[in-house]
């Protein structure tokens, strides 16, 4: 039986990885919600960034974000990708919207 070698996506320049919030398929009371009710997350998880954009002295530009970082993003920023069967999405820092923090 063959090992599935599992994948390791590294960012480039200013962008980063993101692993969006669950979307509740039950209410509180118990109802289970359809896939067409519920609306797609705009907060993601943080799972890998980028070095930086290289600006125009040769040096890499510091992020603002890291791993593990909760944000915000717009509804169609990034663009999907699946990696190990879980949806991800790799956006630019300009394309986060803030950083949730508490």
């Amino acid at each position: 039986m063959a090992k599935t070698k599992k994948i390791n996506v590294k960012p480039l320049e200013d962008r980063v990885l993101l692993k969006p919030t669950e979307v509740a398929t039950q209410t509180a009371s118990g109802i289970f919600l359809p896939e067409s009710a519920t609306e797609k997350p705009m907060t993601a998880t943080i799972v890998a960034v980028g070095p930086g954009k290289m600006t125009d002295e040769g040096k890499r530009g510091e992020l603002s974000v890291k791993k593990g970082d909760v944000v915000l993003y717009g509804k169609y920023a990034g663009t999907e990708v699946d990696i190990d069967g879980v949806e991800h999405l790799i956006v630019r820092e300009s394309e986060l919207l803030g950083v949730v923090e508490g």
